[in-house]
């Protein structure tokens, strides 16, 4: 049973996706009722957040099994004394998984409320406190230290400083305010900086504001398979076309134990700046990033100035990374999707502009690896199909680890071409009544593990080979 409202979509957006899902090559596979089911279910669990919240350990830096117990001890703490277990994924072996507890049905609501952005209520259902510039408005006389009930504005009307809200709002739960309202809205106000703290969250998740900065980085789990399968090598020269904030580029610098070099792009600067100072933290020096569009980072020429950045010449990389922009709809939680069908139908060419860029500049018998985080067909299978076609030098390939589903059917790609592909979809995980300690502690670790696999964010990866034949 679902906890909060099936996400919402524009209405030609949700049309665009009924065609998608009923596909007539779907309908034949399944039959109409199933396929319909599997639907309903994923536009359900699109608007809760993953069952495991995922750590991927620096293993540059520090053990698995050392993080593992300094976790535990840290998430003890936070939940007093709650015993939540740290369990190690036995496909991937630099990731740690936390279960979420929840959702929580019986908590109590307070008279004071807190409206929070959307985007900010996404975070605190996966562990976050909530942050000053998230607060759009609270009660009349909310003081610092009261007892406040934290809701999200997931349709964006709440007016910043409105003293109260009839709209449709998202309860998160309940937290102890660090500021008083005229604080939070006086023009000299702290504009950052913790607002609510968080004690009794819907979705009971660690949080890991400076937890181990330098020793783990929460990522999602899918995107820590996209690493293991592009599988660098010490010493090979890697690129990261579109790298911000930088959680594949420093995975894919740990797997390579520093040696070799990452390029890592992205077209916005302050993207950029991140991305380096993640590679800072975690203390990994073969990172090289730049503020670069992708689609032009292709150079016909060799230039005279010996310049280490992009535009680079053809078949420059062993190993390439197309991370590709997306419509972004297998992100979790999202009760609300704001973009239009034109914005939607938008990232195909974009995508097809890098990856072409990324096939020339990739070796003969050098992998590439193209992942998006989103469940549409014309983003996802049809780009492969796509691939085949266009460009006969490449050839799929088997993807390891292989834990989530295969590709989906209407794309007009053989069985064989869709079990090569790797499919994260959320709705394979079966919608349970939530997690509590007591259902927590009944599970076998192999049914946590399997469960981690399909109740993650809806995501898509294929690998290809660049045949050394002209």
């Amino acid at each position: 049973m679902s906890f909060f409202p099936k996400i919402s979509f524009q209405h030609e957006v949700e049309e665009y996706l009924t065609k998608v899902f009923r596909n007539n090559e779907l309908i034949t596979a399944l039959g109409t009722q199933e396929a319909e089911s599997k639907y309903q279910s994923l536009l359900s669990h699109l608007s809760h957040p993953p069952g495991f919240t995922t750590v991927r350990v620096n293993t540059h830096l520090a053990s698995v099994k050392h993080v593992k117990k300094l976790l535990f001890e840290e998430i003890q703490k936070q939940f007093k004394g709650l015993c939540v277990p740290v369990l190690e994924h036995p496909k991937l072996q630099d990731v740690l998984l936390i279960p979420v507890i929840g959702p929580r049905r019986d908590l109590k609501k307070h008279s004071s409320e807190v409206i929070v952005g959307a985007h900010c209520g996404y975070a605190v259902l996966r562990g976050a406190h909530v942050y000053v510039p998230g607060i759009i408005s609270t009660s009349r006389f909310m003081k610092a230290g009261d007892l406040v009930s934290v809701y999200s504005d997931i349709e964006g009307k709440c007016k910043r400083g409105a003293k109260e809200f009839e709209g449709v709002k998202v309860f998160l739960g309940n937290g102890i305010s660090e500021v008083s309202r005229s604080e939070i809205f006086s023009s000299s106000g702290p504009l950052n900086g913790m607002g609510i703290r968080m004690i009794e969250p819907v979705y009971l998740s660690p949080s890991f504001d400076n937890v181990l900065p330098s020793h783990l980085f929460l990522q999602n789990l899918p995107s820590v398979v996209v690493s293991h399968i592009l599988n660098p090598q010490p010493g090979e020269r890697i690129l990261d076309m579109c790298a911000a904030p930088g959680g594949k580029t420093t995975h894919l610098a740990t797997l390579m134990h520093d040696q070799g070099e990452v390029i890592a792009m992205d077209k916005i600067a302050n993207k950029v700046k991140k991305i380096k100072q993640n590679a800072e933290l975690l203390q990994l020096n073969c990172i090289k990033a730049f503020c670069y569009d992708g689609t032009k980072a292709l150079s016909a020429e060799k230039r005279e100035d010996e310049q280490e950045g992009p535009p680079f010449l053809p078949e420059s990389f062993d190993r390439i990374l197309l991370d590709a922009p997306c419509s972004g709809m297998g992100q979790r939680p999202n009760m609300a999707y704001s973009l239009t069908l034109k914005e939607v139908t938008s990232y195909q060419p974009l995508q097809r502009k890098l990856f072409t860029v990324a096939v020339k500049l990739l070796k003969p018998g050098g992998v590439l690896v193209y992942s998006t985080c989103t469940i549409t067909l014309s983003e996802n299978e049809e780009q492969v199909a796509w691939a085949l076609k266009t460009f006969p030098c490449l050839q799929l390939q088997p993807q390891e680890p292989h834990i989530g589903g295969e590709g989906m059917r209407g794309a007009g790609l053989s069985l064989d071409q869709l079990k090569l592909l790797q499919r994260f979809n959320p709705s394979s995980a079966v919608m349970f009544q939530g997690m509590d300690i007591n259902s927590l502690q009944d599970s076998r670790e192999d049914d946590l593990i399997s469960l981690a696999n399909k109740d993650c964010i809806g995501f898509f990866i294929a690998k290809f080979l660049k045949s050394n034949s002209k």
